[in-house]
């Protein structure tokens, strides 16, 4: 059944409490990128990608999603959850032993939803422009979406695939960069900039999209839906999306600080005091 806009809204508090429970619980893992990320995710699995349940590695005739920057599995994982792809309790195995929820996705655990190991950052995009011309190949007209960090950007072979991309007219890929400023180390400006991300993406002769309110659920449905209708044109399509690191939880937002940083119980309770629910699904 579709979910109305303030469903969704609630589901991302929903996410964001099981990101931050997630990494709690095991001392481990990337709240920051992930807290960020929560708007993209609900909004691409509760508005606008079409898939079936239950999964299948091939989704013939679905669309696909590959995330790159595979560091920011609790998001994916918990979406994938609540989302009914697996049963949201076991979100409590989160990076444990014999989990199938490990620390950057993988594949060999068949985890349903997860269709790439991905956290090596930079080969996503190479991975879901494969895909995508194996949907052209098949004369499938469902689309293929990727997500990818800015930081991640400053690897050079996704320089490569945005060139192969619009080289071989690749048009039926979404690939959505989450433009939070930040990485592991600091400001991306002050580790490696980007410089104008947006005209060099334009160079490289993609259909360059932007969208400045990436915490807002509704702004992001929308610019994935026009992204949508800009497919099919002989371009590949890009969606520089401009985030909050930490979105949702106060001290986290404005630092790098908490990219891979596992907050302790006083902080939890305090993050959940801001993304109080009447009545938490909790697992």
């Amino acid at each position: 059944m579709s979910k109305s806009i303030e469903e969704l809204k609630s589901l991302t508090t929903q996410i964001r409490r099981d990101i931050l429970r997630m990494v709690h619980a095991v001392n481990s893992g990337h709240p920051g990128g992930s807290l960020g990320c929560t708007e993209f995710f609900t909004a691409l699995y509760g508005k606008v990608m079409n898939y079936k349940l239950p999964f299948t590695m091939e989704g013939k005739n679905e669309d696909h999603f590959y995330l790159s920057n595979g560091h920011i599995s609790p998001v994916f994982y918990s979406t994938l959850a609540r989302f009914d792809f697996f049963p949201v309790h076991e979100l409590s195995t989160f990076r444990k032993l014999d989990s199938r929820l490990q620390g950057h996705p993988t594949t060999h655990e068949g985890l349903p939803g997860i269709r790439i190991a991905s956290g090596s950052l930079g080969q996503g995009l190479s991975v879901a422009l494969g895909a995508a011309l194996g949907k052209k190949m098949d004369g499938d007209q469902s689309l293929v979406y990727s997500l990818h960090g800015d930081g991640e950007l400053q690897e050079g072979q996704i320089w490569e695939a945005l060139m192969f991309a619009a080289a071989k007219k690749v048009d039926n890929i979404i690939s959505t960069i989450d433009y939070n400023g930040r990485q592991i180390d600091g400001d991306t400006d002050d580790v490696l900039s980007l410089g104008n991300l947006h005209a060099k993406l334009e160079a490289f002769g993609w259909i360059v999209l932007e969208e400045k309110n990436g915490n807002d659920l509704e702004a992001v449905i929308a610019i994935l839906e026009k992204a949508k209708t800009e497919t099919g044109k002989g371009k590949p399509v890009a969606i520089i999306l401009h985030t909050e690191m930490g979105a949702g939880v106060d001290f986290m937002m404005g630092s790098h600080a908490w990219h891979g940083k596992a907050p302790n119980d006083e902080q939890l309770e305090t993050a959940f005091k801001q993304l109080y629910l009447e009545a938490p699904a909790d697992y």
